[in-house]
């Protein structure tokens, strides 16, 4: 017994004098540019056919990997690079299979133009043959698409579009009269790819007949331009002396937008017929869709002020077209009307997103324009419409109905008898369906867990786990990573407002923290939601901040009154939530008033330089990246969606424009941007500098050589990023 005794004593003490391994800390390089807490997803999803298969693009892309929906296990590596022995073929970027999935096309060689735009390489392999050929040798392509039947691809270079034939490799241009800065055909300007977020503008006929493509006139547009210098990571070695104008079409508030034309071409013909969108040119043609039986061609037409919507019918033998549907607002259409409305396959109807009765929901129409029935019911936002399954009669989509914070996904039958919730977990969820919709994957995460991807079948039913990320979990278990947590305070006038927070590691309540603020705060946008990341703000957080996020009024998922309150005044009431927001945090007992900084970029950046303004002695310091500083310099769709032009809004402009609120700022400024940003151009920034300058306002301010609105490239994120912190613990007491 006494023997026992002693060897429990001797382990107790080995036990108490072992080293204890202390958790890693986050460092900003974790953060920033090596992506140590990036979660692993599911990749180049594609569902086959059959709707009982589907692929992923694995192994850095050179891999296409076919998987069993019903058992989510492999069944077959489809292709692989290495075996195309092709040295300018070394992974694939992206990839379409033909209808009947004989060949596919393969995208490489990827070179971005704008957000959405991009020029590749394109290859075709044919699983017959086992041959792969260039789509096309005469320049770089963009948009490749096969046509429903798989005969041929359309494509567009230098602003043309084109036509391949596999069976006969014949390469035929449909249009000539493509020019840079003049005319676009088949793909959309700049103005259009950004606000309309597509990029591609031409559409085959479901029999692969014809191609309806969109014509951009650019004549009347004014152009902008900067310099483009030699810079590293790229190295621009023309420029190495004189700097080279980048000078491209670009549509400030008021000014004139491309006129768009609508064309049909017919393969067998040769010709094009164009199609009757009116009389009115000063409008917008956001989309073109074939409905199912190819008999007519769907085209969006709206406003200049963008607050009514028709689609049109056009008959693609004559070009004549009827109005069947028609979308009005007091304010204006969300774009997300666009691609939330899809036909029936019965060729008899279609489903809209509206917000008919304040909150946007789910509408079925005939084809007459005579509303059948309203879907979905209830104070929330419908936020996606998946589709409808014929066989079934169930309608699948994404809504915000149990909070603004959250994301589920369901299934409502056509006499609203039958409603599923499919997501069982409570956060972010979104799901890719089977062709068919009998299987569907759900990609989950929530503030505690990183992208977690099932497979189901259409009840819901749990078949398979294709990505838990458990080695990033095991990872962040030799990290003490601070933990975000919801809450929610009421603006001064009494509206309550949703928001998120970071309290330091090893969190002291009697103790007064630094807050740092972040946001966006644009139109139909949400900061605070249920998902998961281990980010920057981890890293101020473990350093010693709180750090906190409020989404203000404007913002999305809370219905149309709240998300349009700001219409015709964007910046008024979203700053002056931040600036109550910013009082709010600094009446909590753990926190430093006199010690408070907001920071965001794009909106957010407009957005910290104005609170700071309106703010002047509640923040201490603000960093606006990239900011618009007055609305007249931004773009024409955005803007006037939201403010109408200049002419008609001139104190919405100019009352809100941080231009005009320089002398007011009391606090430190950290003011950046990109010399090369072709969305919110430098304009801004060298603009407000001027205004502080002149009001003897000082300021910090830094320009990033040849780097676009996002501000990445070498090592440059990493500097942004160092940059940012040592502002912060510089004028920030902690």
């Amino acid at each position: 017994m006494q023997k026992r005794k002693s060897l429990f004593f001797l382990a107790l003490l080995v036990v108490m004098f072992i080293p204890r391994v202390q958790a890693q800390k986050i460092t900003l390089a974790d953060v920033v540019s090596k992506g140590t807490f990036r979660p692993k997803t599911v990749e180049g999803l594609r569902s086959m056919k059959d709707g009982l298969h589907y692929t992923t693009l694995e192994k850095g892309g050179t891999e296409i990997v076919k998987y069993s929906y019903k058992t989510g296990e492999k069944v077959a590596t489809v292709l692989s690079v290495a075996d195309l022995k092709i040295d300018s073929l070394k992974n694939i970027t992206d990839y379409e299979f033909s209808s009947d999935e004989s060949r596919v096309l393969l995208m490489t060689d990827k070179h971005k133009i704008y957000r959405r735009s991009f020029t590749a390489e394109y290859y075709v392999y044919n699983f017959t043959t086992k041959e792969v050929t260039p789509l096309s040798t005469k320049g770089c392509q963009q948009l490749a698409t096969f046509s429903p039947n798989g005969e041929r691809v359309a494509f567009v270079r230098d602003n043309n579009l084109f036509v391949k034939s596999l069976r006969f490799g014949t390469e035929r241009q449909v249009t000539f009269d493509g020019k840079r800065n003049h005319i676009i055909n088949g793909a959309p300007d700049w103005v259009y790819e950004e606000e309309f977020e597509f990029n591609k503008a031409f559409a085959w006929s479901p029999d692969s007949k014809k191609v309806a493509f969109m014509k951009f006139n650019e004549d009347a547009v004014p152009t902008y331009s900067f310099p483009m210098y030699k810079g590293e990571d790229p190295a621009h070695m023309k420029n190495r002396l004189y700097p080279h104008d980048y000078t491209y079409k670009y549509p400030k508030a008021g000014e004139p937008n491309s006129t768009v034309e609508v064309y049909v071409y017919d393969i067998k013909s040769r010709t094009s017929i164009d199609v009757d969108l009116g009389t009115d040119t000063d409008q917008y043609i956001p989309r073109i869709r074939w409905i199912p039986n190819a008999s007519e061609l769907a085209v969006f037409r709206e406003n200049r002020l963008q607050n009514k919507l028709d689609v049109l019918f056009a008959n693609p033998f004559s070009g004549d077209t009827r109005l069947v549907y028609t979308e009005k607002n007091d304010r204006y259409i969300e774009t997300d009307f666009l691609d939330n409305l899809k036909f029936l396959p019965d060729n008899k109807h279609f489903v809209i997103t509206s917000e008919q009765d304040g909150y946007n929901h789910l509408y079925l129409y005939d084809f007459s324009g005579i509303k059948v029935k309203r879907l979905t019911d209830g104070d929330y936002d419908v936020t996606k419409f998946y589709g409808y399954d014929p066989d079934r009669k169930l309608f699948y989509y994404q809504a915000a109905a149990e909070s603004p914070l959250r994301r589920e996904v369901y299934a409502v039958s056509l006499d609203k008898k039958k409603k599923y919730k499919l997501s069982e977990q409570e956060g972010t969820n979104d799901a890719v369906f089977s062709s068919g919709f009998k299987y569907y994957i759900n990609y989950f995460t929530n503030v505690k867990t990183p992208m977690y991807v099932t497979l189901h079948d259409y009840r819901g039913k749990l078949i398979r786990v294709l990505e838990d990320n458990a080695a990033l979990k095991q990872k962040m278990a030799d990290y003490q990573i601070p933990q975000k947590e919801f809450f929610t305070f009421k603006n001064s006038e009494g509206v309550e407002l949703n928001g998120w927070m970071i309290k330091p590691l090893n969190f002291n309540p009697n103790q007064k923290y630094p807050v740092v603020m972040t946001q966006y705060s644009g139109p139909n946008s949400q900061e605070v939601l249920d998902k998961f990341s281990v980010d920057w703000y981890s890293y101020l957080a473990q350093d010693g901040y709180v750090v906190a996020c409020v989404d203000p009024r404007g913002t999305g998922a809370r219905g149309e009154d709240f998300r349009k309150c700001t219409y015709m005044q964007l910046g008024k009431l979203e700053s002056d939530d931040q600036v109550d927001a910013a009082k709010y945090l600094g009446s909590l007992p753990y926190t430093d008033k006199n010690n408070i900084a907001i920071w965001g970029w794009s909106y957010g950046g407009f957005m910290s330089a104005l609170s700071l303004e309106k703010g002047a002695g509640i923040f201490k310091a603000a960093i606006a990246v990239a900011p618009v500083t007055n609305w007249r310099f931004y773009d024409s769709i955005y803007t006037e969606r939201y403010m109408r032009t200049p002419e008609q809004n001139p104190d919405g402009y100019d009352e809100n424009s941080p231009l005009n609120h320089a002398a007011e700022i009391k606090g430190k400024l950290l003011l950046v941007h990109g010399s090369a940003d072709d969305n919110v151009h430098l304009q801004n920034s060298m603009e407000f500098a001027e205004e502080m300058v002149q009001a003897g306002v000082q300021f910090q301010m830094m320009i990033y050589n040849n780097r676009n609105h996002s501000i990445y490239g070498g090592n440059t994120r990493m500097h942004l990023y160092t940059m940012f912190t040592d502002f912060l613990n510089n004028n920030l007491k902690k």
